[in-house]
């Protein structure tokens, strides 16, 4: 197999399916194509934790038009993975086996820590070469990985199943932005992080990044209302926060270049944000490119040695 081949690594997320084509030159990730597709799985589990059939065949119908586009790639050089979602669905085994079956490659259930060591790998790839200490923070939408390391070398990774999707669907109902829905989620949210504050208190820090469509989405609200792009800082955040809560509902959502498929889950992604912010005393954040699927695919390649 050429060194040169391309590679495709497939992140089957609980709000959207990210499909990363790419291949490795001189030791370096050349992006291809990407591609996503808000597909919301996470918030299609029942009351008995299954994954509801038509989310099921969404997802599918998603991984069908992937393979098409990966059709060229040997199945050698594909990895998919999927995360809290199907951790939790009861139903899992069906959904992997066909999705295994539709890309051709084994579909892995990764845990929690795996996925947020494959997200630092991914994220600090498309960082500069600098022996800074990097806290990295993913909010997706059922679960929150928050590593630290120097440069590419990781010292702590964990996963907590606290997301934007699960946020919104328990604190903000039917769309309701109220002030007091944010001080319960912030709250409840901030309880659920605290072993994380624990962990960090060893680590030291000097710069703060977001992965993932949280921070993508919030950042560009906040780009909107006059702040610097792939910037998040704590003044900004709040002043985000209090307007949604201005507006009440999502129906009334002031925000310009807000993404229709974002305003159901902004509510909680926000007050995620928050929460992490007043937590870990974080200042400003930067949104990276990097992600799980880049860390993923680097993966891959270093295990068919083209890295």
């Amino acid at each position: 197999m050429s060194p040169h081949s391309p590679l495709a690594s497939i992140d089957i997320g609980s709000n959207s399916i990210l499909l990363l084509v790419g291949r490795m030159h001189q030791g370096k990730l050349q992006i291809q194509r990407q591609r996503k597709e808000t597909i919301r799985l996470g918030g299609a589990l029942d009351a008995q934790g299954q994954l509801e059939a038509a989310a099921m065949e969404r997802g599918l119908q998603c991984l069908r038009r992937y393979a098409e586009l990966i059709r060229d790639i040997p199945n050698s050089h594909r990895r998919a993975v999927a995360t809290q979602t199907l951790r939790e669905a009861s139903n899992r085994d069906t959904f992997l086996q066909a999705a295994s079956e539709i890309l051709q490659c084994r579909v892995e259930l990764i845990s929690g820590e795996q996925e947020a060591r494959w997200i630092y790998r991914g994220v600090t790839a498309l960082l500069p070469e600098q022996a800074e200490q990097r806290l990295v923070i993913d909010i997706g939408g059922r679960s929150t990985e928050i590593c630290v390391g120097e440069g590419h070398t990781l010292h702590s990774a964990a996963s907590y199943a606290v997301g934007s999707v699960a946020w919104a669907q328990r604190f903000f109902p039917n769309g309701s932005l109220a002030a007091s829905d944010f001080a319960q989620a912030i709250q409840a949210a901030q309880q659920v992080l605290q072993p994380a504050l624990e962990q960090l208190r060893t680590h030291a820090w000097q710069q703060v990044y977001g992965s993932s469509g949280t921070a993508g989405a919030i950042s560009k609200a906040l780009h909107h209302m006059g702040e610097p792009p792939g910037l998040i800082t704590r003044p900004a955040l709040l002043q985000l926060q209090q307007q949604l809560a201005q507006a009440g509902h999502i129906d009334r959502l002031p925000l310009a270049g807000l993404r229709d498929d974002i305003k159901p889950v902004i509510g909680g992604g926000v007050s995620l944000m928050c929460a992490v912010f007043q937590l870990f005393g974080i200042e400003q954040l930067r949104v990276t490119q990097g992600s799980l699927r880049h860390g993923l695919l680097l993966s891959t390649a270093q295990e068919l040695s083209l890295i």
